[in-house]
């Protein structure tokens, strides 16, 4: 999928994938490429907490799976791929209105296996550790 660039707003420059109506129901998250590698990110709003008033898991174990992609852009190339498994740890919440972000790296890439691991923060406090494999899918 094609990654469409942010015109505007805080995430101005920024990249996401519109075509994944699952991430956009969840998320919106969005991915930059920096010097120290990829960033993902996004900004909490009310429909991605539980009712403590925390980020749900499950919205961070979507912005993961993104951020697992985000990581592997350049791996994966032109391909295409799927998640085979996600680990995840949970260490702290995330309010609404906070910013969330995310930097990891891939671990290895092989023929067929793409391995990644990230750690989720929100103002500079570790909330999420995860890691996760892709299978590549090769075009057809």
């Amino acid at each position: 999928m094609p990654a469409h660039i942010m015109d505007s707003g805080e995430f101005a420059g920024w990249k996401h994938w519109p075509e994944d109506p699952f991430e956009l129901a969840a998320g919106p998250f969005y991915m930059t490429e920096t010097d120290e590698g990829v960033v993902c990110a996004f900004r909490v709003q009310p429909h991605q907490v539980n009712g403590m008033d925390s980020v749900h898991g499950g919205c961070f174990m979507t912005f993961a799976d993104f951020c697992l992609f985000g990581f592997a852009q350049e791996a994966l190339g032109d391909s295409y791929g799927v998640t085979v498994s996600m680990n995840t740890e949970f260490i702290a919440g995330a309010r609404i209105g906070q910013r969330v972000e995310a930097r990891g790296e891939v671990l290895r890439a092989g023929g067929s296996l793409i391995f990644v691991r990230g750690v989720v923060t929100c103002e500079g406090e570790t909330c999420l550790n995860f890691s996760g494999t892709i299978k590549r899918l090769r075009n057809r």
